[in-house]
């Protein structure tokens, strides 16, 4: 494993620590397992179909980078993608 590999597993093993340390630490009926740290978006709810298209084909959200719909970091709105790509076409 190359150096960058291992800082950005040890990165974002850390985010997930610390995002798991602060649902933690809130009182049960206050954890709802999604947010940010250090400007990171995580969820860790169970996955959902809903979300998953939510977050992979969703017309309604510009952003082309969008939370992932489980564990910590972003993904990609593949609709947006489309829908730049043809007004490049176009």
């Amino acid at each position: 494993m190359r150096k960058r590999d291992r800082f950005l597993a040890a990165l974002t093993l850390g985010l997930a620590a610390i995002a798991l340390l602060d649902q933690l630490g809130r009182q049960p009926a206050d954890r709802d397992w999604h947010g940010r740290v250090l400007g990171v978006p995580y969820d860790f709810r169970p996955p959902t179909l809903d979300r998953f298209l939510s977050r992979i084909w969703n017309p309604d959200d510009e952003r082309i980078l969008v939370p992932h719909f489980i564990g910590i970091g972003w993904t990609i709105n593949l609709y947006q993608v489309k829908r730049r790509a043809q007004l490049l076409i176009a």
